[in-house]
């Protein structure tokens, strides 16, 4: 492949969410979306709900007809923002080339790297640290990646090699090109054109005598042609590295080292992008499960290792409690300054507050 661009889309995301975080909400049907009674309308549906014909922007009125078991639960995108900033913090390790389309979809430019392993391991990662489920399209195109990631929802995993580019969309009904929506769709239908083979058969002249300038881009998509780039619109809100122990432990002086470890790790990718932060925070999970963490702030931007050193020592001495033996120790610094951002010019490192 001459590009390696990989589609990552959630699965029913709202809905998702709302299910990963109250089980009793698994496996029924849920609607995320306003009150019926007035004037409400669905903003996901869980794939549940969708076996009854519902689908986002109905009435939640009508979404109820259509299945009077359904729960409508109330939107709370507080929470679907901190999940989608976690599920990008993951895009964040493997490239810096990430252009988001929503809360739950992006595409990544992973192009030198084997983008089959890092999507699967996204998935993975996606799984295992969020207990959610994504769709992953990989392809050469930004066009052909978002086919792919929709080919087999939900927790779908397709890739469009190169060769097979136009045996894929071939077969495929016109709607699914990017850029027809139904109107387009009825309008192509009525001139002959169902499925992509029929339109690169039609007279090139009439597309763009019907269709202007829409006729000309309809044809590069149905021969897989799209040159987009993937704009970098994502900027990192943390980092952070983390250490799970064979065996808890108590040893101050190993919990040091681990931290320190993770410190160089982070600066490394702070000097890498030319970040700086000014929030570090660290977190510990005891041997009983229980979780803490607690945040210093500098008093201005900085990627000084001896002073993120200092400052995590001095959090995990003085203000993480060591009563009970940990089972995980990390560091994360927040609070990040990107390249060409406004700072403050008077800069002091020298003391925290």
């Amino acid at each position: 492949m001459h590009r390696s661009i990989v589609h990552i889309d959630m699965d029913a995301f709202y809905a998702s969410v709302e299910q990963k975080d109250y089980p009793n909400l698994r496996n029924k049907p849920i609607v995320v979306g306003g009150n019926p009674e007035e004037r409400g309308v669905v903003c996901t549906a869980s794939y549940e709900a969708r076996k009854y014909g519902i689908h986002s922007a109905m009435p939640t009125v009508k979404a109820k007809k259509l299945c009077p078991e359904l729960l409508i639960i109330p939107v709370r995108m507080e929470r679907y923002i901190e999940i989608s900033n976690q599920i990008h913090e993951i895009f964040a390790q493997y490239t810096d080339l990430i252009e988001p389309l929503s809360l739950d979809e992006a595409f990544l430019d992973v192009c030198g790297s084997d983008s089959i392993e890092i999507g699967l391991e996204i998935k993975h990662k996606i799984k295992q640290e969020l207990d959610l489920t994504a769709s992953v399209g990989i392809s050469v195109n930004k066009f052909l990646a978002k086919l792919a990631s929709g080919y087999q929802k939900p927790d779908g995993f397709t890739v469009i090699e190169e060769k097979n580019i136009q045996k894929f969309l071939n077969r495929l009904p016109v709607g699914k090109l990017w850029g027809v929506g139904p109107k387009t769709e009825k309008e192509l239908n009525r001139i002959g054109i169902y499925q992509v083979h029929d339109l690169l058969k039609y007279d090139e002249r009439i597309l763009v005598g019907k269709f202007g300038k829409k006729g000309i881009e309809l044809l590069n998509y149905a021969r897989g042609k799209d040159d987009r780039p993937v704009e970098n619109k994502y900027k990192r809100k943390s980092l952070g590295e983390e250490c799970t122990f064979a065996k808890d432990t108590d040893d101050l002086t190993l919990l040091k080292e681990q931290i320190y470890q993770q410190c160089e790790a982070i600066v490394k990718k702070l000097q890498e992008g030319n970040l700086l932060v000014r929030t570090l925070t660290v977190k510990v999970k005891y041997e009983d499960f229980t979780q803490i963490s607690r945040t210093v702030s500098f008093s201005g931007y900085t990627s000084d290792l001896k002073l993120l050193r200092e400052a995590s020592e001095n959090v995990l001495v003085k203000k993480i409690s060591r009563d009970k033996k940990l089972r995980l120790v990390g560091i994360q610094v927040s609070n990040i300054l990107h390249p060409n951002e406004p700072m403050q010019m008077q800069l002091n490192f020298d003391h925290m507050l």
